[in-house]
């Protein structure tokens, strides 16, 4: 008989795939990231997986759920080999296309709850709104299992405590759908990522959050937003609704 969880992992498998086929042709206009407040939220996503994950010419990276390639491109510029990883061969031809010209870059084809990769084999393990898609607890496991010691992982995740995404993660099926959510993607807390982050055995973990900077922002406005997202980010309370999460940890 089959055994219920491993099944009901099977079936969120397929769900994510079936989601991601469907949503591949219109993908980057629905994550914003090409957008003028997608683009600077996405070169200060960039740069916090370049910095927080030290990473340079030299260093081996993995990226989980690249996608079409946004942050493979960007974070190419630091020299780093990396490699990314997804489920879905619509979105990774489309990474394809994008870095065809970037010779230090490689995409793969997996399940990052079980990486077709050998233990200890990256210096860096990153990724941009790929954990909540998943089992939190296996994809950290797999993500420290395939680090060598004293690597580190560095994550943005959506803030399951954002006013918007509270809303929007609780809605039904149909109208996620319409905004191109996938059935089973759930957002979670700062205090739950961080658990989790232990219990897979990294230390030196911290989670925070950040960005108030909307993706439907005017490219005038911009600007004036980013500074105020900056400002909020240190106010107490008001911190903690935050669009985003940024995960780190090292492991031993």
């Amino acid at each position: 008989m089959a055994d219920p969880a491993t099944s009901a992992a099977r079936d969120r498998l397929r769900r994510e795939i079936e989601h991601h086929s469907k949503l591949a042709p219109r993908a980057e206009a629905v994550w914003t990231w090409s957008s003028p407040s997608g683009q600077a939220r996405a070169g200060r996503r960039a740069s916090f997986f370049v910095a927080h994950g030290a990473l340079g010419p030299g260093s081996r990276a993995l990226e989980l759920g690249c996608g079409t390639g946004v942050f493979l491109e960007r974070v190419s510029a630091c020299g780093a080999g990396l490699l990314g990883v997804d489920l879905s061969p619509e979105l990774l031809e489309q990474a394809q296309e994008k870095l065809r010209h970037h010779p230090r870059v490689r995409l793969s084809r997996g399940d990052i709850q079980a990486l077709p990769f050998a233990p200890a084999s990256f210096d860096a393990v990153y990724g941009s709104s790929i954990l909540h898609h998943v089992d939190l607890d296996a994809a950290l496991r797999e993500a420290y299992r395939v680090l060598r010691p004293g690597g580190r992982v560095v994550f943005a995740e959506p803030n399951a405590w954002n006013p918007q995404l509270l809303v929007l993660f609780h809605a039904s099926i149909s109208v996620k759908e319409r905004l191109g959510f996938s059935p089973d993607e759930r957002a979670f807390s700062r205090w739950r990522a961080r658990r989790a982050l232990e219990r897979a055995g990294f230390v030196e973990t911290s989670v925070v959050p950040y960005d108030f900077l909307h993706p439907s922002t005017p490219r005038r406005l911009v600007p004036v937003v980013a500074r105020l997202s900056l400002a909020l980010e240190r106010v107490p309370l008001v911190r903690e609704i935050a669009g985003s999460l940024r995960l780190c940890g090292r492991k031993p």
